[in-house]
């Protein structure tokens, strides 16, 4: 440190690259012993960064990167529409209904890129900005499986009517992408997801996790 930086923003800056480095997220007890820092100092630079989205604590407690730096340059939002489409589309095509990329956003899921097909009569009307509690869907139940098994691939989930009546969904978490949690699912008007999808799902949501490493 020197006379003309910022000892608070710097600590600030170690967090958001501490938590960036991790899929997990850390408790405030271990930021502490790796900034070197009390508690107390911990908890009021996470509040201040919580306050800016940039940090989000699950209900664990474990603090992680927020979407909030998505907004730090307007054109990190694009580079994940543009890395995402291609798996996305071709998703959408071979199965014949929506697909989507959605990330969490605080206790929610957020739909950040949707991509509809272009040859069914009819399909689920769901859109990026779109958003739900991670207990709720697909997407968000891949999200809070991946939570639980960390070091294995979860697989896939399937839901019905948990969203909308008579929509089914099937969702893959992404897995290996520093400091992102989130999945690649479908959605469709279905009672039931035919058994092809799941494994679909689980190869489109490892092209995205790989566009975006």
């Amino acid at each position: 440190m020197t006379a003309e930086t910022s000892q608070t923003l710097d600590r600030g800056l170690r967090v958001l690259k501490l938590l960036a480095d991790t899929d997990h997220g850390l408790t405030v007890t271990e930021l502490s012993l790796r900034l070197g820092v009390n508690r107390t100092v911990v908890y009021r630079l996470l509040a201040t960064l919580e306050q800016h989205s940039l940090v989000r604590r699950d209900l664990g407690g474990r603090a992680r990167v927020g979407l909030g730096v998505l907004g730090l340059g307007r054109q990190v939002h694009p580079l994940v529409r543009e890395a995402a489409l291609p798996a996305l589309r071709a998703l959408a095509e071979d199965i014949g209904a929506t697909a989507h990329l959605t990330l969490v956003d605080g206790a929610d899921a957020l739909a950040v890129v949707v991509v509809e097909p272009t040859w069914t009569d009819y399909h689920v009307a769901y859109r990026a900005g779109f958003r739900h509690p991670l207990d709720r869907g697909a997407a968000g139940r891949a999200i809070l499986a991946a939570r639980q098994q960390p070091v294995t691939d979860p697989g896939y989930t399937l839901t019905h009517g948990e969203l909308e009546a008579g929509a089914s969904g099937a969702a893959a978490p992404l897995l290996g992408v520093t400091g992102v949690e989130g999945s690649v699912g479908v959605v469709m008007l279905s009672d039931s997801v035919p058994e092809r999808v799941g494994a679909r799902v689980v190869d489109a949501a490892r092209e995205v996790a790989e566009a975006l490493r």
